[in-house]
């Protein structure tokens, strides 16, 4: 098959493509190459596959450009449209060019889509933070993280509250993403992802926070924690997101024009310091510092994705645990310091 992949040398974009490539695929990659960490990303997958993969360098921003490279590569199978700008803080500093890059570079896909692969199987990375902070939803304090009171996770039907201009770009493209298949017939597949993570992921301290903090422990540099330490969110090994998307694509005429909340599910929670840090001092066998500061804006206090939708209807399900993947991506990055100088 032939797949392309706007964001295609970013964390999951990257994985995304060698996955196919792995499988005899061939992979047409768009990005621009502006956030750091997607040249090296780029250089490991020519350097791993000889042939299969065709690289475009530009921006989604530019509707002609997607335009003209999804109209030149041929038939294409499957549209993943992970690009995008991924941070809160980001979208707080500037909301214009993240509703550019969100909103207006979703828009410019899907027209492309429409035009050039209306056949193709569509899957686009959506996020919980559409959910906004759900203060309807009764939150509980304990020693080391909050829980929902009287829910275990957040299922798809959970009302959409924006809350940061991230979540509004974000859940703009979410909602044409679902709207162009009602409307004009593409096979679309929103996946609202909860906390992703894995090797080949430059994290930061406003994004991929699991990887950001293996990297800062790793080098030794300070971390700060924003709050108290005690959110929590479900994680997902990057391999498992990818056979959420096969399952989601096996089956596109029954999840075409669906949403599905992807993440590891209440079976794989911890709170973002008070019980990640000791799992993180353990790894390295030694004791980590952090200081702390204000929250962020639109923080959710608990994140917790309901999967079971996506079991039921994808007979998907997380299979790496979260200790097997923390432990995983400590020893990746410590094996590939040079990549975090």
């Amino acid at each position: 098959m032939r797949a392309l992949i706007t964001g295609g040398a970013g964390f999951i974009g990257c994985n995304v493509a060698d996955h196919h490539l792995r499988s005899g695929d061939e992979v047409v990659l768009l990005d621009n190459l502006a956030r750091p960490g997607t040249r090296a990303n780029l250089d490991w997958l020519e350097s791993c596959h000889a042939s299969g993969l065709s690289t475009y360098v530009g921006d989604i921003r530019h509707a002609e450009f997607v335009r003209e490279v999804m109209g030149s590569v041929g038939e294409l199978d499957r549209v993943y449209h992970l690009a995008g700008q991924v941070a809160v803080t980001t979208s707080v500093q500037n909301p214009r060019e993240d509703f550019e890059i969100n909103a207006l570079g979703t828009f410019n896909v899907l027209e492309a889509v429409r035009s050039c692969a209306p056949e193709a199987a569509v899957i686009y990375a959506s996020t919980n933070k559409v959910y906004g902070e759900m203060e309807e939803l009764a939150v509980v304090e304990d020693d080391t993280r909050y829980r929902f009171r009287d829910v275990d996770g957040i299922a798809e039907s959970q009302p959409l509250d924006f809350h940061s201009p991230y979540g509004c770009s974000k859940g703009a493209g979410d909602q044409y993403v679902r709207d162009y298949s009602r409307i004009y017939g593409l096979r679309t597949i929103v996946m609202r992802q909860s906390c992703i993570y894995g090797p080949r992921q430059m994290g930061v301290e406003d994004q991929g926070w699991v990887a950001h903090f293996c990297i800062a422990a790793n080098k030794g540099v300070p971390i700060t924690i924003f709050g108290n330490g005690k959110q929590v969110r479900d994680v997902l090994w990057i391999d498992d997101l990818i056979a959420a998307y096969d399952a989601a694509v096996d089956r596109v005429d029954a999840s075409s024009g669906q949403i599905y909340n992807i993440g590891g599910g209440p079976a794989n929670t911890m709170s973002i310091w008070a019980e990640f840090g000791p799992i993180l001092e353990q790894i390295a066998d030694r004791s980590i510092e952090v200081t702390y500061s204000d929250w962020r804006p639109g923080d959710q206090p608990v994140y917790v994705s309901d999967i079971t939708k996506a079991e039921q209807q994808l007979g998907w399900k997380p299979e790496v645990s979260l200790t097997q993947g923390v432990e995983f991506l400590w020893y990746w990055v410590a094996r590939n310091m040079d990549l975090f100088s």
